[in-house]
């Protein structure tokens, strides 16, 4: 484990891959279940250049009417999410260090030329909580910064199998993806990275 910045730990090949390709398999199940749609941005309704859903009691959606938000049921099926692996569970145990269990994990899907901006996490009730990211494909660029915007940020290159956990003085930490490596795994049948991102929702 690397401590990246204060709250911020990285979790190098943490998954080996045998089981990256089991958690692939599982999530190929869920996405079956509830597709990958492409969310929009508040307000604009400019669609993110990622694709993404979820499984878990609670969904992260977004949309021009709406806005960010969660809630129990797939924007466009209408049913509830399926449930998180019980290994993405078992992670967050033995990562999170956090007594409560996760109920929202977002899985977001990067195509050769998807990015996703600087952001902050923080459309949950609780950020005592942590928020675990697991890697699966094709290498990033993650850039990360501190709670303020201005701040100066880093980057890492992320590959398959790699763990983040934003938690304590990094949980509200900018963070976003400003490039993906095309080709550099083939643990995925096209190209492009898959990103999991294991959220705490409520305070109980």
């Amino acid at each position: 484990m690397l401590q990246l910045a204060p709250g911020i730990r990285y979790f190098p090949d943490y998954l080996d891959l045998t089981e990256q390709a089991a958690l692939v398999d599982e999530i190929r199940s869920i996405v079956a279940e509830a597709p990958l749609y492409i969310p929009a941005m508040p307000k604009t309704g400019k669609e993110m250049s990622v694709r993404m859903t979820n499984c878990g009691a609670l969904g992260w959606v977004t949309d021009k009417e709406r806005g960010y938000r969660y809630q129990a049921v797939h924007p466009v099926t209408q049913k509830p999410w399926p449930a998180i692996p019980s290994r993405l569970l078992t992670l967050w145990e033995k990562v999170g260090n956090y007594p409560l269990a996760p109920e929202a994990c977002l899985v977001n899907f990067y195509a050769e030329t998807a990015k996703m901006g600087l952001h902050q996490d923080r459309d949950e009730q609780n950020f005592s909580a942590p928020v675990v990211s697991v890697s699966l494909g094709d290498s990033c660029l993650f850039r990360f910064g501190g709670v303020q915007r201005s701040e100066k940020t880093q980057s890492i290159r992320l590959k398959s199998g790699d763990v983040i956990v934003l938690g304590d003085e990094g949980r509200l930490a900018f963070h976003g993806v400003d490039r993906i490596y095309p080709g550099t795994s083939t643990l995925l049948k096209t190209p492009g990275r898959i990103n999991l991102t294991l959220r705490r929702v409520t305070a109980s």
